[in-house]
This record gives C-alpha cells, structure tokens and sequence, in this order.
C-alpha cells in the first residue's frame, strides 16, 4: 500500500519530466512538457515543484542559506547511500563528469544487488510502500541548506544519503544535479510563465496578467500556488508589498539624441546614469531593507544608506529606487562600480563603510503610504519621490532635465560625463509612462558615453563556454565564450569569443567562479555552432568592448536577421568588467544588437565632411 498523501506529488514525476525535456530543443516542446507536469501538480506542493523547475529553494530575496554542500560531501553521500566506497564514486565521476549519472548508475546497481539477495532497504520499505514525494525532497533540502555552525556537516552528509537511499536512479540524478545547480532542462522563467497561462490561465490574455503579478511580487512558486488556488483573477489584485522586491524596470539602448526623443514619444525626462550598484529601498517605519537589482538583500552591505534613509525619507511606508554610488566624501567625486565591491566583504564592514563611502541618488518611487505607484507616469511618480524624501547631500534625486530638443539632450549628456556619469537615461513622459517591471521597452533609453564613440560600443554578455590557454595560460581558462539574450526564444546566441582585457588577478578569480559552473554538454539554453573546450551554465555576465559589429558565419546571434546563414559578432572584443549585480536574463538582447549593427551600418553610409 502506498503512504503517498493524494495532496503531494511523486518525485518521480519531476524527475521524468526532466529526462524528458533534456532531449528537446524547441521551447514550444519544452513548454507542453512543462503545462503536462504542472497540470497533475497538487496545489498544495505547485510552488516547491516551481522552485526545483527554477533550480533553487525559493526566490533570492528571502535570502535562504546555500545549501553548503561541496563536491566531496556529495560524493560521500552518494556512497553512504549506496554501500560503495568514495573512490568508487570519485573514479566513476571522472570517468562520466556528471555526478548525477554516477548516482544514478549507483542506485540501480545497489538495487539490483538488494533484490536478488532480497534485503535490506527494499525488502522492508520498498518504493511502493515508501515513494520518493516532492514535499519530502524539497523539505528535506531546506532541512540541508539550514543546517550550520559545528556538527552541520555530518547532519547535511545523514540528511542527503537518507534521500538518495530512497531515491529511485532517475530521481537520484535529478536531485544530485539540484544539489550541484545544474539542473540542465532548459527552461526559463519566461517559459515557466507560458506553461502558468496554458495550465492555469484560461487565455492568452493571462500570460500579461501573470507576468505583472510575478514582476511585482518576484515570487514565482507564490504566484503559482495563488494561481492554481484563487485563480488568474487574484493575480490582478496583487499590489506593491514592502519586504518584497519589485522586479526592476529594464532600458533600451541608443546612441542618436533625436531618434531617442522620437522612440519615447518626443519629449522626455533625461536623468544622469550613475556607475554603481541599483538600489530597490524599502521602508516600514524604522525597518529597512535594500534589493539589488537581482533582488538579493543588500541591506548588510550599506548600514550607512540604512540611516540616511530613516533619516531623509520622511513617508512612513515606501518604496524607492536610486543608484549607490562610491564617491569621495571631500569632493564629492563619482568613483567607479568596481569601488562598491569591497562591500561584498562579509566581515568589517563598518571599516569597509569608512574607506568606501557612498551617495544614493534617487529615480523612482514604486509605492508610497499605501499607493501603488508602478501604474501611474513617470512625473506622477516622480512627484511623490520628490514629496517623499527630504534631500540631503549624500541622499538625493539624480540630476534631471525635462526636454524634448536633441541638443539640449546631447549638452546634458557631455556635462553628465564630465561629471563622472556614464551618460543619461532618458525616460517617457506620456501617460503611459507606467513602470513595467521585469522588460524592456522604449520607456527607458540609455544613452552612455560609450556609444557615442565612432568605433567602440559597451555591451553585457552572457559566459556560455570557455577555452584554455597557451603557454603562460597553459591549463587555466583564459578565453570566453560570450552570448546576448533572446527573450522571444529565452536562449542566449553567441556573439564573440573574449580573450583579452583580463588582469592576471581578474584571470586566477576567474578559474574559481567559472568552475561550479563547468558542464559536460552544452546548456538546453545556449544557441552555439562553436564547440569550446568547456561549456558554461549561463549565469555569469560580463561587460565587453568592441571595435565594432560585424557579420559572422561562426555566431547565432541575430542569425539570418540580416543575411541568410549569417549572425552578428563583435570585431576586437575586450573584457572591462564582471557585472555580478546583473542576471543573465538582463544581458545585452539580440534585438539591440541588431538595431546598434544597423545605426552602425547607417553612419558608415552618411556622406563624410571634412
């Protein structure tokens, strides 16, 4: 008889779902795959199945501990659960590279064995008797992730060996390559979305409906559970909560002031872009906290932004944005991002306060004593900003203009970086200004210094894969291969391999970010003709210069979007910076790339003065 409740789900369920959806490239496929799953899910457990689709134990912001479990204590728990030795496991691993196979080899063969000497584990608590359930995984993974301080090793090393032991081969793979953050399905929050609204949504219609209520309550596996409970109809009450992080807005780019002014209906408010970190603050009474724009909870690292905010923002329950910005206290000079990362330092951070001081410069208001504001224009919004904070030296609007003359534009643009900026964003004022959190749109166009330059542009892109050095740089990953975002198929397109640009520093950090995140086959996500020497989950996104675009046979991105067989790529490409405030999701997308190859293609075709 089996013990599963009827309001749980087997894990095996899962576990196939994603057997299934790794020999599929077509994200239609993908999706019904997904829909199939979601539809037999219980409400009770449709967020965890949600999360462990999503590859982690809950959204970023409610800042869950990782679950700490290195590749040796996997490897040993694999071979507790299964009655093998660690070089047994260890040889195996090396021999296949995937830790999730080996489990799974392990698992059959262990019982294999217990049937035909008919004890042991299956003899008295066989899988029907004892399934593998969603809510036991998953409950059992927080349980890991929780456990800390002295003895929390040999708790993590019972608590997973107890779980792979019951755990049938398939559900094995998948919950060891949980564990290692690699689970390889291809699927995205946007696709996610789609399988909500053919699941749950009724319509079309309900795809925007879902996606608005994810964007301001940046909880997908709670957005679900309310979906599959109250229904699609609930998703349009949610509102602005203070605790929990908006989904940022995001902008595109250009480079030509007029052409600007006419995408955002002509007429524009145009506000210095500072170089550091974006801020979403939250304010309750005296409580603070502080979202990066990947909705990670920054508030430790800025214990001086906490006070001025309890100090200059006089509303009672807010929400803002700003960017903080290293700076010197003296002159009040703009430093660069890289500054702001000696924040990240888990110890001394009132130390690091004192030698890394910072300003907040403010843009935005998403919700102010109890009104949501992400429906409203952006002035109407503004507005309540400026009513909302009592400015102060440190704690600030950024500097603005409202215009709709290009060189008014351009004039401001020159003066914002000679001031240290790296140029302006210009915003829509029309009366659909609204603040669409989570996309793109010709809401928002940023304009920076970079891309006035006659050959070089600035773009973010995504790692997909690396190549090993020579000579100097024998055996150590010393070229990248780098990819924009395609939100339409939610893949990343290569565009260049980047080998130059890079510190001896910046090369050793990279061999240890890079490494948890080496994978045997190429991501279900990644969109490559090149073969690298390793391939890369896509997580990590870089800042890269160029000479300029250029048409390539080699490149996916923007393939056949100007000639057939052809992508685009990026002549002389050059490394600048990590942007770990940045998600893959938010790289360069291909369609900028298109349009910046085009304007390129535009002003190499204009009549030359002299």
């Amino acid at each position: 008889m089996s013990s599963i409740r009827e309001e749980d789900l087997r894990f095996r369920e899962v576990a196939e779902a994603f057997k299934s959806m790794e020999s599929i490239t077509a994200r239609t496929q993908l999706m019904l795959i997904l829909v199939r799953l979601l539809k037999k899910t219980p409400p009770s457990v449709i967020d965890k199945v949600v999360y462990i689709i999503q590859g982690k134990l809950g959204p970023e912001w409610k800042d869950i501990p990782e679950l700490g479990v290195g590749e040796k204590l996997l490897e040993k728990a694999i071979a507790m659960a299964y009655k093998t030795s660690e070089s047994t496991v260890d040889r195996l691993y090396k021999q296949i590279g995937d830790l999730g196979t080996v489990a799974e080899r392990l698992a059959n063969q262990y019982r294999s064995m217990v049937k035909q000497k008919g004890i042991g584990l299956l003899a008295f608590m066989g899988e029907e008797e004892r399934p593998l359930t969603v809510a036991r995984v998953y409950d059992t993974l927080m349980r890991v992730a929780y456990a800390q301080g002295e003895g929390s090793r040999d708790v993590k090393l019972k608590l997973l060996a107890g779980l792979l032991a019951d755990a049938e081969p398939l559900e094995a793979k998948y919950i060891v390559r949980f564990i290692e953050g690699r689970i390889r399905v291809g699927i995205g929050d946007a696709t996610v979305l789609d399988a909500l609204a053919v699941a749950y949504g009724g319509s079309a219609q309900a795809r925007n409906i879902i996606e608005r209520a994810y964007n301001l309550r940046a909880d997908l596996g709670e957005i679900a559970r309310l979906l599959v409970l109250e229904g699609v109809e609930s998703l349009k009450k949610i509102t602005p909560t203070i605790g929990i992080p908006i989904r940022p807005m995001l902008a595109e780019r250009g480079r030509d002031p007029g052409e600007i002014l006419r995408k955002v209906g002509g007429k524009a408010l145009v506000e210095y872009k500072y170089d550091g970190e974006r801020a979403q603050i939250h304010k309750d009474g005296n409580r603070v906290i502080i979202f990066s724009r990947r909705l990670e909870d920054i508030t430790r690292m800025y214990p001086d932004v906490v006070e001025m905010v309890r100090r200059s923002v006089k509303s009672n329950a807010a929400i803002i944005e700003g960017e903080i910005v290293a700076i010197d206290p003296e002159t009040m000079e703009l430093k660069p991002f890289q500054e702001l990362m000696h924040r990240k330092r888990k110890h001394d951070i009132h130390r690091i306060m004192r030698e890394v001081p910072v300003a907040v410069f403010l843009f935005d208001a998403l919700y102010n004593e109890g009104e949501d504001l992400t429906s409203k224009p952006l002035l109407v919004r503004r507005e309540a900003l400026e009513k909302a904070v009592e400015t102060q030296e440190t704690f600030k609007l950024a500097d603005s203009i409202v215009t709709g003359d290009p060189d008014e534009l351009w004039k401001f643009f020159l003066k914002a970086t000679e001031e240290g900026a790296e140029g302006v964003m210009v915003k829509a004022i029309h009366d659909k200004s609204y603040y669409v959190a989570g996309v793109r749109g010709w809401l928002w166009v940023k304009l920076k210094k970079d891309y006035k330059s006659e050959m070089i542009d600035t773009v973010d892109l995504v790692v997909v894969g690396a190549f090993y050095g020579r000579g100097k740089r024998g055996g150590k990953l010393s070229s990248l291969l780098m990819a924009a975002y395609d939100p339409k198929t939610d893949t990343f397109k290569t565009v260049c391999k980047v080998a130059t640009g890079f510190t001896d520093e910046e090369l050793e950090r990279m061999q240890e970010m890079l490494k948890p995140l080496i994978i045997k086959n190429k991501h279900p996500r990644v969109d490559s003709r090149i073969e690298p020497d390793v391939w890369i989950t896509p997580e990590v996104v870089a800042e890269i210069l160029g000479a300029e675009l250029t048409l390539s046979p080699l490149h996916t991105c923007c393939l056949g979007m100007q000639r057939p067989g052809v992508g685009i790529s990026i002549r002389f490409p050059r490394f600048v910076r990590w942007r770990p405030d940045k998600r893959p999701e938010d790289a360069t997308t291909q369609e900028e790339l298109y349009e910046m190859y085009i304007k390129q293609l535009k002003k190499l075709e204009e009549p030359q003065t002299v």
